[in-house]
């Protein structure tokens, strides 16, 4: 499958640009970050519950 050109590109943004609005883009972007960020995260190991990260990091 080949990946979408500049012209395809443009196109769709300008599809979610009228779908959302220009106010809502930035808050789907961030979203979108910390989505991905989680998942990241997830296939990392990484925890977030703080209890296991206190016990990692404090020394008996």
């Amino acid at each position: 499958m080949n990946m979408p050109g500049p012209l395809e590109i443009v196109v769709i943004l300008l599809v979610v640009l009228l779908l959302f609005g220009a106010k809502r883009l930035p808050e789907i972007g961030k979203a979108l970050g910390e989505g991905i960020r989680e998942f990241k995260k997830s296939m990392r190991g990484e925890t977030e519950d703080p209890s296991k990260d206190k016990d990692k990091t404090e020394t008996p």
